[in-house]
């Protein structure tokens, strides 16, 4: 079980220290996060060089990730994809820990569901999502009554 809550703990700590940076910053130091994590695995390889075929597609994705958090959400859910091959390969992330890579895999994609949000502050998630339920209350108070 811990090995499944673990990982989306450790993505809720990141996003919440994360968001301390203040944006355009923000925005800026997760479009570099995308271009590391591109190239995690080169030193520990497993993919030969299809390794740094893949660093240059993160690189690419974390340049548009510099205007777009839809790119960096995109880049995270890459390096998943990634994780995933090198967890079957058994190839991991850290070679001393043999469930890195699965962990990683199951880390990333909360951090890309924050970065399609946008990269919000937690308290602008809450905010969202009262205001979205606010209106769609008003919206059905407004509607005509049907026969």
């Amino acid at each position: 079980m811990l090995r499944y809550v673990m990982p989306v703990v450790i993505a809720l700590v990141f996003i919440a220290v994360v968001s301390f940076v203040p944006e355009p910053h923000r925005q800026r130091f997760n479009a570099l996060l995308i271009a590391g994590a591109g190239g995690t695995y080169i030193s520990g390889g497993g993919f030969g060089l299809w390794e740094l075929a893949f660093a240059a597609v993160m690189v690419a994705v974390a340049y548009a990730g510099l205007r777009s958090w839809s790119f960096i959400g995109i880049g995270w859910l890459l390096h998943t994809a990634w994780d995933i091959l090198h967890h079957r390969r058994g190839t991991p992330l850290i070679p001393s820990l043999h469930d890195s890579s699965f962990g990683c895999a199951i880390c990333d994609p909360v951090i890309a569901l924050w970065a399609f949000t946008g990269g919000r502050l937690p308290r602008e998630l809450l905010a969202y999502r009262r205001a979205r339920r606010t209106a769609a209350a008003d919206n059905n108070d407004s509607a005509p009554a049907r026969a």
